[in-house]
């Protein structure tokens, strides 16, 4: 045997499932196609949102949660409706009891620490409150287990080989015990760029067994469409990248053709306000807006969305009725005084002040104007436009596009007809309600939501257009798993040697979230589907 352990994938779930099994003695092997400058994956990306359930960080902003609210919570945005939710609706209990339990504990343990104000994402689904963004972001979520790694890896305990693309599992009496695969040419890509395929030799590794933390689909859009669900109308012809080009899924099929039973591959997680990055690092990169609820949120034919698609609502929702407009893209309109407080770009690259851990930068946001990356895509980016008055947003709009699709007197409407409900304590507009509702919050009051005030004033500043292009992002279903992370076949057995832990898992079970997510949970679930198969493997090996 090569080790007690073979991990395929260097991200989150990987290392921590790595540090869980080198600190009860075992000896791991990580293998990544990927150069070492990538170690850690899609996380490092992220904004390092975290789902917890009553938290410190909860109770000081007089926000009462409870575990059985968030249950209550995840299980009617989940839908689970399919007789292989079995493992998932397991999954999703043990989850929500986690974040509400040892989670915080654990992770405050090692270090990480959260900001002050939870940010309430997915308002159509989360009662409350939950977000909680890391100081770090991505980097910091990944700092303790890379720290714990590289102390394993020099006991002896931790080897990692990177430029090892996996092809096949070995299989000796049914049970899993090794992997084949190509070693690729030394590649000096910077994090998240793309790397060579060029193969240089091969291998050939065993082990007790095989944990497959590879990710999911999000880069692979042949298969985002081949997988695509027909309720969400038909695939999109063109969308941004939000993940990097190695994040292709290669392993879900690998794995399939051992034996594992693949579930949930048609519930997938894309986002509907995509930006093209004008900076990008991989191919056809985009950013998510993280919006505040003002956005005046128009199709591609300037139309109003209806309730209950408003920004930062019901992703699911929104991306169904979008797909069924005959547009790849969406639009939004609103102000500069909206944008300086309610535009958040996802990941840790476009939040210097928080990745950097920064309290003066982060106390800057108060200062008038968007932040700076934001502002930074207002002078740059490609699908903003900046106007003083309607008919000149509604050409400008029409520009971007190549279309003339926005009829200004129109437009000039739409705005007017909101407008009119601005100031009415008695508003019949169903968005102005959620507007005044989120500023009960005093989290939103005080740094994400505008004060209410009517678009085409003056006083708040230019009038802003925002392009939106779907963006991929991540793979719901995946392999079926136990809660002990062992991989099951088509019968339910557990397949023996074989473990799997993150999205390649769907976060759990193969699909903890069925068919939405309350946001935070992609990074909790690496941790927690990460830890339980590593302690499992730990105690059974």
């Amino acid at each position: 045997m090569d080790a007690d352990v073979i991990i395929v994938g260097a991200g989150l779930a990987g290392l921590v499932a790595a540090t869980e099994l080198t600190g009860a003695g075992r000896r791991v092997l990580v293998l990544d196609q990927e150069p070492e400058a990538s170690l850690g994956g899609q996380a490092h990306w992220s904004l390092g949102g975290l789902f917890f359930v009553d938290s410190p960080e909860q109770r000081r902003l007089g926000v009462r949660d409870s575990v059985e609210l968030a249950m209550d919570d995840w299980f009617g945005f989940a839908g689970f409706d399919r007789a292989e939710d079995r493992w998932p609706r397991e999954w999703a209990r043990a989850y929500v009891e986690f974040a509400a339990g040892e989670k915080r504990p654990w992770l405050h343990e090692m270090g990480m620490r959260f900001f002050p104000v939870v940010g309430w994402a997915e308002r159509a689904g989360n009662s409350v409150p939950r977000f909680h963004i890391t100081w770090g972001t991505g980097p910091g979520v990944l700092a303790p287990f890379v720290r714990r790694a590289r102390e394993a890896q020099r006991s002896g305990l931790l080897e990692f080989r990177f430029r090892h693309r996996v092809d096949e599992l070995s299989t000796t009496s049914g049970a899993v015990d090794g992997v084949r695969g190509a070693v690729l040419e030394p590649s000096r890509a910077a994090r998240g760029e793309r790397s060579s395929r060029t193969e240089t030799g091969s291998f050939e590794l065993h082990a007790q067994a095989v944990l497959i933390s590879s990710g999911g689909i999000g880069a692979n859009h042949e298969l985002i469409r081949a997988n695509w669900p027909s309720r969400l109308g038909t695939p999109p012809a063109t969308m941004l990248t939000g993940v990097p080009a190695h994040v292709d899924g290669r392993m879900l099929g690998i794995g399939a053709a051992a034996g594992a039973n693949l579930i949930n591959s048609d519930r997938m997680w894309h986002y509907v306000e995509g930006i093209t990055n004008y900076a990008p690092i991989w191919p056809g990169h985009g950013i998510r807006i993280l919006p505040g609820p003002s956005s005046l949120w128009l199709d591609a034919e300037g139309n109003r969305l209806p309730p209950p698609n408003y920004p930062g609502f019901d992703t699911l929702t929104t991306l169904e009725h979008l797909r069924g407009t005959g547009y790849d893209y969406s639009w939004f309109v609103l102000t500069e005084k909206i944008i300086e407080r309610e535009f958040a770009l996802s990941g840790s690259e476009q939040n210097p002040d928080l990745t950097g851990k920064s309290i003066a930068k982060t106390l800057a946001r108060k200062l008038p104007g968007p932040p700076g990356p934001v502002g930074a895509f207002l002078r740059k980016g490609a699908d903003f436009v900046t106007a003083n008055s309607v008919h000149e947003l509604a050409a400008g709009m029409n520009k971007v596009t190549g279309e003339s699709l926005i009829d200004a007197a129109a437009l000039d409407a739409e705005l007017r007809t909101r407008d009119l409900q601005i100031g009415n304590k008695y508003s019949k507009d169903l968005q102005v309600t959620a507007i005044n509702g989120a500023r009960r919050y005093p989290g939103d009051k005080l740094i994400r939501v505008a004060s209410p005030h009517r678009l085409r004033d003056p006083k708040a500043g230019p009038l802003i257009a925002v392009r939106l292009n779907l963006v991929s992002r991540k793979t719901l279903g995946g392999f079926e798993t136990n809660l002990s992370g062992q991989v099951l076949d088509g019968s339910g057995t557990p397949l023996p040697g074989l473990y799997a832990a993150g999205e390649a898992a769907g976060f759990g079970g193969g699909g903890v979230h069925g068919y939405r997510a309350l946001e935070g949970t992609f990074l909790g679930g690496c941790l927690f589907s990460g830890r339980s198969a590593g302690r499992a493997m730990a105690n059974e090996l």
